[in-house]
């Protein structure tokens, strides 16, 4: 079955949240560790977290 534009633009969506992780993890050695702390700290509380949006997709 094929995809609709909007599946396709939300999976364009996930390409971009990945390379932004990416960049995180690539700049995270220049940190120090308090800094790698707090920005943990900050993904960790992240609204709405990645666990939530895939309940929200695997919702029958």
């Amino acid at each position: 079955m094929p995809l609709s534009g909007e599946a396709i633009r939300m999976m364009n969506y996930v390409d971009d949240v990945s390379v932004t992780l990416r960049r995180v993890m690539a700049l995270s050695s220049s940190l120090t560790p308090e800094e790698r702390k707090r920005v943990s700290d900050y993904l960790r509380q992240a609204e709405p977290s990645v666990d939530k949006v895939l309940a929200v997709l695997e919702q029958k």
